[in-house]
This record gives structure tokens, C-alpha cells and sequence, in this order.
């Protein structure tokens, strides 16, 4: 269906592809894998004619035996959305903030066929509905602020696949979102591709939904393809040693909870018999016992309600959260999207004032601290944020920004300043001469690395750390936990890990506490939790994380069907355990 000869792509002197040849046939599923920069998503870019107006493509991209290269700007129109749909990598920004999603669907069912609106509006809502979106005649209103991630990407989805593609390009349709929507995003990719018969060209770095979904694997590095072949020979015998680099990047989850998992397909039973032996407690609590030393941090029957606007109903955004961290502990919250996570961590930071409860960092509640007492208070709090681009200003060079905190809390002055900023770039793996470079300036892993420096800044007692891996490829995620991990045992401070990805809070954390709809349902030992669960949540979520094994992964991916179809406990219970 789509063959790429010789394919390559200059921006002036640079050359972001090279020589690029590879092929999708109908109804198969293509990943293109490599890290941030090998030149996936321009060469997905150049064929419908994306590319900003500098860019030099030559080669061919047949399409059907037609060169989508030698197209006029009218027949590339033509092209897209009718016979090649493109998912992009973040929903918010490809679809229009100002208007309803349902205006927008009808708009590119309208461009390529000739229907009336009220028939475009039937084939909307058909579409809204083939992608499983609930309630579709209230979505079909809803602006796309008032959607979730998940909920955006189907949307997307819906739209790339409005006028039956023979094509899809899907660039990194999973990026930042949870396990369990990445899951059911992938199993709509499945259904699409099934009874549509639609070929799927996916671009992704994440090696575990290259094992759930792709049938072959083109990898590339620096511009190039450096192999290709079946899912099964790439990830089995990779002959390549940059391959076998990529792979031995992947952070999945250990032997031990992915067996834990399997258990389910044969061991039924006794999950049933534990679930029902671990929620004697009342709905929505989980109470763990406190160690007699006083911890660190102590969030006590936390709740958060934000108020609903132009007559909607409140959302209890965190419901009798009782969690702690120790000094020099590492506690990951896991959950995936509106469960509460982020909401918890902004409690802690004092950025969200709580409804009820309390949140107390070495004694001192975070929520009553006034004047020189709150200065005080967030001296001892780093925060990390998940987009590392939009936490920096760019109109500060990233030394400018590492010193900000230093500055506004009086801690060094004069030379010491820049003394301190050199520091904290050495201490981060960074070199001090990229002080004076801005944020775009620099790729993800480097501006990461800068807020993790900022963070470090003051010393604090504890980092709170919210999903700063998610949107990395794999090598750098593996660089950025290594860094966490080696700053925490050379500093000593206590941190509260916010992530969707179970991997990587295995390889972190010291203990584990698990939030599904505002409630904490289950927390203990890290090993303990991800490798025998109690709560069927906490099995869920493990059973929608995929691994990078393609015969281990259809496993899981039964798994995590029958426990969705099962769902046999509501998430009101919770369990703890220390």
C-alpha cells in the first residue's frame, strides 16, 4: 500500500532523513521506533506534504503506486484525511479550542464528501461511537478542555478515520497517557485496523506497545533505517547493536509482577479469595500504620472537592487520602489519568487548598502556614513537573531559571549565585557552559535534567516529582532515573513519585500507594504490591502495563481483557498493608 524509496529530507545543511526505504502492506501494522531526533515523525511529515516550506524531500513515497512527492498542493488535499488519516502526538493541540469537537468532526467528514449536515452529523456520532467514546450525543457538544486525554485521542482517532482511510498515521498516539487508556487505545487501533482493514503506520519509542500491536519494526537512529524486520525477530534476536542498545533501555516491569499477572488467567480463584480477605475497610479509606519515628510527610484523610461551574456537579477530586513518606524514602503514587495523583501533589505543594484533612511536612501544616513559617516550608519542597518545556520560561536562559529560587530565597549572593548554578548543572550530568542557553535550545532530556537541577536548588527535604519521565524516549528516561536514583542516595531526600508508568516506579520506589477515582485502594512495599496485588484495581492496572516480549505481551493483553470484562469490585473499597 505504501512504499518509501530513497526517501530523504534537509533542513539547509542538516539532513534529518537519509536514504530511507521501508513498506506497509494493507492491513498491517508498521512501528518505526528509534529515540527523540532519529527523523521518525519527519519522514512520517514528508508524506502529506507537512513539512515547513524549507525542507528539501527527495526519493518517493508511492502511495498505491503513486508518488505522494510529485503531488500538487490540491491532490495532497485530496489525500489527506480521505485516503491517509494522521492521529498526532498531542490531542489538545490538534484539535481547535473554540469549537465544539462535534463541529469539527462534521467539518472533516464535509471536506471530502458530499453529505448534508444533518447526515454528516449521523456520521459523527457514528464515529464518536465507533471509537467507544461514552454518551456521544453529550460529547458530541463538549468543547476540548472539558475532555479527558484519553477521551481527546479518541476523538482524533475518530476524525483520522472519519472517510475510511487506506492508511493511518498514528505519531506517538500513546504518549503521556495511563496504562489502562494506553491499553484500550491500542485495542481500538486493533478493532479499527480489523473491521476496517486499515494499515497502520505507528511512530512511537515506546517499546512495549510496539510488542501489544506492530506486526514489523523499522528502527531508525540518526536518519537512518538500521533494521527491520517481524516483530518477533527484532525483539528476540535483534541484530543490530544500536537494536540491542534500544531494547536494553526499556524499563518493564520485573519478571516477578509480570508473572503476577499471568497468574490470573489460571489462578482466578485465589485473586477472588484475597480481594475479598483485604477490604473490610470503609469505603474510601486506606489507612496505613505510621512508623513511631515521625515521617517526613503526613497527608491525613486528605480530600479535595473543586466546584462545579454553570450548574455542573462537583468533582471530589481526592477522597480521605492517608498516605506518609519517610526521610530519605521514595513513595510512588500510581493511578492512571483523574485518579487523583496530581491533585494529592498539589496539596502537598500547597498550590490546592484541601476541602478537609491535612497535609503536615516535618510537623507544620502546609495548608495554615503564614509569612516567614510558609517561605520557610517551601524551602524544603522541589517539585519536578511532567513537561519540562512548559515548566521553564523561555525567556530565561536555563541558568537564569536554576538560579530564580536561589535568588528569591537569599541563600547565596553575588559570584556564590553562579557558583551554585555550575554545581547544580555538574550535579545533574550537565555542563556548566549550557547556562546561557535558552529552553528550546536544548533537547527533552537536557531541559529535564535543568528542572531537576532547579528543583535540587535549596536542598529540600522532599522532591515531588510528577510524571517526569512520561513524555521521554526510552534511552533518556533510563539517563533521568539513573540521575534520580544516584542524587537521592548521594542527598538523602525524601520523594513522592507521581507516575502511570509501573515500570519505572519499580525500579524507584521504596513503597508503593495505588489511587483509582480520588480513593487510595491498596499501599506497601513496592515489591510486595506489583508482584501479589490485593486490590483488583492494583491487578488491572499491572495487567494493562505492556511489556517489551511480544509472547509475554498477548498474555497480559488477555489478562487485562477478562479483568476489564470482570471488573469485579467498584473502586468505593481499599486495602493497606505496611
Amino acid at each position: 500500500m505504501l512504499a518509501l524509496r530513497d526517501v530523504s529530507v534537509s533542513f539547509g545543511q542538516t539532513r534529518a532523513v537519509r536514504s530511507v526505504s521501508w513498506s506497509v502492506s494493507a492491513g498491517e501494522v508498521v512501528a518505526v521506533v528509534g529515540e527523540s531526533g532519529s527523523g521518525k515523525s519527519v519522514t512520517a511529515l514528508s508524506l502529506l506534504g507537512l513539512l515547513p516550506p524549507e525542507a528539501e524531500v527527495s526519493g518517493r513515497a508511492l502511495l498505491s503506486g503513486r508518488d505522494l512527492h510529485t503531488l500538487t498542493p490540491d491532490e495532497l488535499r485530496a489525500v489527506r484525511g480521505n485516503e491517509v488519516g494522521m492521529v498526532f502526538q498531542e490531542p489538545m493541540s490538534a484539535l481547535n479550542p473554540v469549537f465544539p469537537i462535534g463541529e469539527q468532526l462534521i467539518e472533516a467528514i464535509r471536506t471530502h464528501q458530499d453529505l448534508t449536515p444533518k447526515a454528516a452529523r449521523r456520521r459523527a456520532l457514528e464515529l464518536l461511537g465507533l471509537v467507544g467514546l461514552p454518551a456521544p450525543e453529550q460529547r458530541f457538544r463538549s468543547y476540548p478542555h472539558e475532555l479527558s486525554g484519553g477521551q481527546l485521542q479518541r476523538i482524533v482517532i475518530a476524525m483520522a478515520v472519519a472517510n475510511e482511510p487506506k492508511l493511518l498515521i498514528a505519531d506517538e498516539p500513546t504518549t503521556a497517557l495511563d496504562v489502562t487508556v494506553q491499553a484500550e487505545i491500542l485495542e481500538l487501533l486493533r478493532d479499527l485496523r480489523d473491521r476496517l482493514g486499515t494499515a497502520i503506520l505507528l511512530i512511537t519509542h515506546d517499546m512495549g506497545v510496539v510488542a501489544d500491536i506492530a506486526d514489523r519494526v523499522v528502527v531508525m537512529y540518526d536518519g537512518r533505517v538500521v533494521e527491520q524486520d517481524s516483530v518477533e525477530a527484532v525483539f528476540t534476536a535483534p541484530r543490530e547493536d544500536y537494536t540491542r542498545r534500544l531494547l536494553g533501555s526499556v524499563v518493564s516491569l520485573g519478571a516477578a509482577a509480570t508473572e503476577g499477572v499471568e497468574r490470573v488467567l489460571v489462578a482466578e480463584p485465589v485473586v477472588s479469595a484475597r480481594h475479598h480477605a483485604a477490604t473490610d475497610h470503609p469505603a474510601g479509606r486506606s489507612v496505613p500504620d505510621v512508623p513511631a519515628e515521625a515521617p517526613l510527610l503526613v497527608v491525613e484523610d486528605l480530600s479535595v472537592t473543586y466546584r462545579g461551574r454553570f450548574r455542573t456537579m462537583a468533582v471530589r477530586a481526592a477522597d480521605g487520602v492517608s498516605l506518609h513518606v519517610e526521610p530519605g524514602e521514595i513513595l510512588g503514587l500510581v493511578g492512571e489519568s483523574g485518579s487523583g495523583k496530581s491533585t494529592v501533589a498539589g496539596a502537598v505543594t500547597g498550590l490546592i487548598p484541601p476541602t478537609s484533612g491535612s497535609v503536615r511536612i516535618g510537623g507544620t501544616d502546609v495548608a495554615h502556614a503564614k509569612g516567614k513559617t510558609a517561605k520557610a516550608l517551601r524551602r524544603r519542597i522541589g517539585v519536578v513537573f511532567q513537561d519540562p518545556l512548559s515548566s521553564l520560561n523561555p525567556r530565561m536562559t536555563v541558568g537564569d531559571s536554576v538560579a530564580t529560587p536561589i535568588r528569591l530565597h537569599r541563600t547565596h549572593r553575588g559570584s556564590e549565585v553562579d557558583d551554585r548554578v555550575a554545581g547544580l548543572f555538574e550535579s545533574v550530568r550537565l555542563s556548566p557552559d549550557l547556562r546561557g542557553r535558552y529552553p528550546h535550545q536544548l533537547s527533552g532530556g537536557q531541559r529535564q535534567r535543568v528542572c531537576v537541577a532547579r528543583a535540587l536548588a535549596l536542598d529540600p527535604d522532599l522532591l515531588v516529582a510528577d510524571e517526569p519521565t512520561s513524555a521521554l524516549d526510552v534511552t533518556i528516561q533510563a539517563r533521568i532515573l539513573e540521575l534520580l536514583r544516584s542524587l537521592q542516595s548521594e542527598l538523602g531526600f525524601a520523594c513522592l513519585f507521581i507516575s502511570h508508568d509501573l515500570a519505572v516506579v519499580e525500579q524507584l520506589a521504596d513503597r508503593v500507594a495505588v489511587m483509582h477515582r480520588g480513593h487510595v485502594v491498596e499501599q506497601g512495599p513496592t515489591k510486595e504490591v506489583l508482584t501479589d496485588p490485593v486490590h483488583p484495581y492494583t491487578h488491572r492496572l499491572l495487567s494493562a502495563a505492556p511489556v517489551a516480549d511480544p509472547a509475554a505481551q498477548r498474555r497480559r493483553r488477555e489478562a487485562w481483557r477478562r479483568l476489564r470484562a470482570d471488573d469485579p469490585l467498584p473502586p468505593s473499597r481499599s486495602s493497606s498493608r505496611t
